[in-house]
């Protein structure tokens, strides 16, 4: 429902300043429903897999089973092998399971991946991680470069980054003394604990200070509200939150982050997404609520699974493919709403799936006006599967002789208007690239993004100063095993039953 006033636009912006980059985020691991075969035949192996094979057997079983695109992966059709022996000489085939998993994933998935810890997402469930508080993105000096250079986006509290003095919008070329490239970012920033080397952008040339900064893992609360405040202009009260991944452990904080809006008098909200990369589907569809409230039990968001799922739910339990606005929390809270006809959402490349999913799902029923830049195209969902009989984690008989699982593409998302299938992302009203070396601080008033939203909440005229914007090459959050997720909490799964 995009209503924002064009007018106001044209006033407003001169100067528009893309899509690189896909629900994530620190949270609960999703079970799969229990299909039973009488209900829908899900074609079970008919001998006991050879030992040396666990995992390929496992990683085959599970995409055969539930993976969203299977009917466009060839191999994965339930009669593609003739006998359990033929199949067992088509896995013996791979060098690792790995290799295997790169063939049972479609052309057209971004997202799927392979878990090689199961326990090290567990651990995460509650938003406790090893980290080294340092949030980041990395770009390359020109586009035809191999030296990257990251800026400091944010910096957790109580990490060692933050005890070590890294701040938003410092610059760092170098880690361990070594020059940042394309080639050997992934060793360099993958290690458990490293050195940054500072450096500084003159005249558009980059240029190294004497300065570095150690910082190490350390176990930590990741709180995905990162800023929260209420900002007063001429009587008019707007509620800036920067939430950073829809983190299931903490929906009691975000909860309080509007009870305090709603009690504070907010009116308007800059919602800053702009490094979120996704999360709960659940955390999102409350998060929604709280921006509204005046849609309690409408739709917020449709699943479409594989076709067997599918074929399956809309025969046995329809309902369950609808995504609700909730007026409680799953744990029973009562859903802080500010009744809001409208929200400001700020995004950049980074923001995915979930984030995706809040202005998507949104924009039937409230004007969203979306600034920034365009998003990752992430609208599928994932779940976590187990290598048990009905890929349970909890199942009894998990194989405990190993610790794989799969996190699957299993759904889209789609909104109230069947909206989906955004693959290049979802364009912004109005376009801006961060400029690196002009961050400004998150919640500060003058910070180029959160200026261009209170102006036009407040209908002033605002230039867009033109940003040196330099090529992406990645982030911290991709060091992540949740790196871009949006998946479903097993309390929102249906139980199926015979």
């Amino acid at each position: 429902m995009k209503m924002i006033n064009k007018n106001i636009i044209a006033l407003t912006i001169f100067i528009g300043l893309l899509f690189p980059s896909c629900s994530s985020d620190n949270e609960d691991f999703t079970e799969k429903p229990e299909i039973k075969e009488d209900n829908v035949n899900p074609n079970p192996a008919t001998t006991e897999p050879s030992s040396e094979l666990d995992v390929e057997n496992f990683f085959y079983r599970g995409m055969n089973d539930i993976y969203l695109y299977k009917k466009d992966v060839a191999v994965l059709a339930d009669d593609y092998f003739e006998s359990e022996a033929d199949k067992t000489r088509y896995l013996k085939n791979f060098s690792s399971p790995d290799a295997l998993f790169k063939k049972l994933v479609a052309s057209q998935d971004r997202f799927s991946y392979v878990i090689d810890d199961y326990r090290e997402l567990n651990r995460m469930s509650d938003g406790s991680e090893n980290m080294h508080g340092m949030s980041y993105g990395l770009v390359s000096y020109c586009n035809t470069c191999t030296e990257v250079l990251g800026y400091v986006r944010f910096v957790h509290p109580n990490t060692s980054a933050s005890q070590n003095g890294v701040e938003r919008g410092m610059i760092f070329n170098r880690v361990d003394g070594q020059q940042l490239t394309k080639s050997n970012l992934n060793e360099l920033l993958g290690s458990s604990s490293f050195t940054i080397g500072l450096a500084k952008i003159e005249d558009n040339t980059v240029k190294n200070l004497d300065e570095s900064i150690s910082i190490s893992l350390r176990q930590s609360v990741n709180n995905p509200v990162i800023v929260s405040k209420i900002l007063n202009f001429d009587g008019s009260k707007i509620g800036y939150l920067n939430y950073d991944s829809f983190t299931a452990g903490f929906d009691e904080e975000l909860n309080a982050t509007f009870t305090d809006f709603k009690s504070g008098g907010v009116k308007e909200l800059v919602l800053d997404l702009r490094y979120n990369g996704g999360g709960s589907v659940r955390t999102a569809t409350d998060l929604a609520s709280m921006i509204t409230g005046q849609f309690p039990d409408q739709v917020f968001m449709k699943e479409e699974w594989n076709e067997k799922y599918q074929a399956y739910y809309e025969q046995n339990e329809p309902q369950s493919l609808l995504n609700k606005f909730n007026t409680k929390l799953r744990t029973g809270t009562d859903i802080s709403s500010l009744n809001l006809s409208r929200v400001f959402v700020l995004t950049t490349s980074s923001s995915a799936s979930a984030s995706e999913l809040i202005i998507n799902g949104l924009e039937p029923y409230i004007e969203v006006v979306h600034i920034g830049d365009v998003t990752t195209g992430k609208f599928q969902a994932s779940v976590a599967i187990y290598d048990s009989p009905d890929f349970n984690k909890n199942n009894s008989a998990l194989n405990s002789s190993h610790t794989y699982a799969l996190q699957p593409l299993v759904l889209k998302s789609m909104n109230a208007e069947d909206v989906s299938d955004y693959v290049n992302g979802l364009n912004p009203d109005i376009s801006y690239k961060e400029d690196i070396t002009n961050l400004g601080e998150l919640g500060d008033v003058n910070e180029p993004l959160l200026k261009i939203a209170i102006d036009l909440i407040q209908g002033n005229r605002s230039s867009i100063p033109e940003a040196k914007i330099y090529p992406e090459v990645g982030e911290s959050n991709m060091f992540r095993v949740d790196y871009q997720k949006m998946y479903l909490d097993n309390k929102d799964l249906p139980a199926i039953k015979e």
